[in-house]
Parts: C-alpha cells; sequence; structure tokens
C-alpha cells in the first residue's frame, strides 16, 4: 500500500509508566490534534496508528507473567485484567482522536487473531484493510491474544506492526517515545544513536536499555531487534524512533523527515 505510515505511540509517552493505570490525558489530546492537523493537510494520508498500553496493560502482565503463558484459572483471570486495562487506555485514545474529528476504529489482536508460540498465524484483515480505503483510521495496541501452544500471551504493537507490514507494506514506521532516540549510555543520556544496521547492532548491545520501567514486553532492545528483522526482509523500509513528548514532533514526523534514531538495512 504505497505511501503508508505506522506510528505508534509509546505506553511511555501516553501514560505515566510508574503510576499504574494513569493516562497523559493532555498529552494524548495534543498527539490527537497533531495527528488530525496532519490529517487536514494531508488529506490522502494513509495511516495506520497504533499504541502501547504502558502502565494500564503492563502492571497485570507483570505481576501475571501473560506474556510467558497462560494455562492456570488464576493466569486466565490475570490474562482478563490485562485485556480489560488495555482496552481501558485504548478506549481514551480512541475517544481523544473522536474529539478532534477523525474517524477512528481499533482492531484488538484479542478479537480477531490467532498465534502460536507468539507469532500470529491467522488474523482476518480484510475489515482494517477496507477501513483505510473508507477514510478511517485503523488503531491497533498492545493487547493479549489466545496462542495454540501456551494458552494465551501478549502481542506488543511492534509485534502487531511485523505482521501487518508483510501485508500492508508501509513506507514507514514511526514509533514516538518520551526519548529523543536509542541512547548508547542510558541512563546517562549523553550519546545518540543516530543510525541502526545489522551490522552494527552486536556492537551496541551492551549499551542499549532494555527499559527504563516495567516493560513485559522487552523494552528498547528487543523493539530494536524486531525492527531490524523488518528491515532485512524489507530493505527499502524507513524506520524512525524518537521522541512525541515536544509539541509538534509527532506533526513533523508524519509530513517531514522524523529526527531521532534510524533503523535501516545497510546498502551495499
Amino acid at each position: 500500500m504505497s505511501g503508508l505510515i505506522f506510528l505508534k505511540l509509546g505506553g511511555s509517552l501516553i501514560t505515566e509508566k510508574h503510576t499504574p493505570m494513569t493516562p497523559r490525558l493532555e498529552v494524548i489530546s495534543r498527539l490527537a490534534e497533531e495527528i488530525a492537523e496532519v490529517k487536514n493537510e494531508k488529506p490522502g494520508l494513509q495511516l495506520v496508528l497504533g499504541h502501547g498500553s504502558g502502565s494500564f496493560g503492563h502492571t497485570p502482565a507483570n505481576q501475571h507473567g501473560t506474556r510467558q503463558g497462560v494455562n492456570t484459572p488464576e493466569q486466565w483471570r490475570g490474562f482478563h485484567e490485562v485485556w480489560l486495562q488495555a482496552r481501558r487506555l485504548n478506549s481514551i485514545v480512541i475517544d481523544a482522536l473522536h474529539q478532534t474529528g477523525i474517524a477512528a476504529m481499533s482492531f484488538p489482536v484479542s478479537a480477531g487473531a490467532r498465534t502460536s508460540e507468539m507469532k500470529i498465524v491467522s488474523w482476518d484483515l480484510t475489515p482494517m484493510q477496507a477501513a483505510l480505503q473508507s477514510g478511517i483510521l485503523p488503531v491497533v495496541y498492545g493487547d493479549v491474544v489466545f496462542d495454540e501452544q501456551i494458552g494465551g500471551t501478549i502481542l506488543s504493537t511492534e509485534d502487531i506492526f511485523r505482521h501487518l507490514t508483510g501485508i500492508l507494506n508501509p513506507q514507514q514506521i514511526l514509533l514516538a517515545g518520551l526519548e529523543p532516540g536509542v541512547w548508547a549510555d542510558y541512563p546517562q543520556r549523553s550519546q545518540l544513536v543516530k543510525t541502526i544496521t545489522p551490522e552494527n547492532f552486536d556492537s551496541l548491545i551492551p549499551a542499549i536499555a532494555g527499559a527504563a520501567e516495567t516493560d513485559v514486553t522487552g523494552g528498547m532492545r528487543s523493539k530494536v531487534q524486531e525492527m531490524l528483522q523488518l528491515v532485512k526482509i524489507f530493505p527499502d523500509l524507513e524506520i524512525c524512533i524518537f521522541s512525541g513528548d515536544t509539541a509538534g514532533q509527532i506533526k513533523t514526523a508524519l509530513l517531514e523527515i522524523p529526527s531521532g534514531t534510524r533503523i535501516k538495512n545497510l546498502v551495499p
């Protein structure tokens, strides 16, 4: 799908990650307004929006170990709690988009996808493709899913983007969080990595932080690894990790060239 962009609003950006179930409402509203401004200025923009679960989903997921598998009655109650909290945050995001006039519709993996060992094996994307063609903004988010091998698990937004990339063929994946990119020396934050490729990633592994707060889906290192796998398969794909915490950064990223850390396949 030519010109399609995947944009993720990270959990650390839209929630207070150190305080369970606490949204950053002003930030969410601002981000929605910036997306609306872009769609008004560029009506033909093709966009799939994703967001993390932050302190909503990750808190119960960490308590119940949901990512690793679900089997016992207690674990299934935890599975449901993760689903409930992730859905609550998604409702806040959808409401904020609606307030700006954006027609947005959620496509939760918990309702339509099936995984095997954390990999999506079935998901009918016909409704999502119809939404894109109709000018409706599809929204996905970190969510629980039923798994054929381990009962249940959690898919991050990056997991979902990875699956969607092979079908929808986006031009760009933009990952907005609190940090301006990937730090080579977190938590000192003095050396920002400008470009990450399959060739230099191994040398950066010791320096790249896993996560600043609780993140059951692996944190920064896991996100970078997920995106590196994608650029190996789709060498023309443009991926950028950047900050959305300052007004105007999301709008600039969607309309111009985003700042931050680029992840790309090294051209021979």
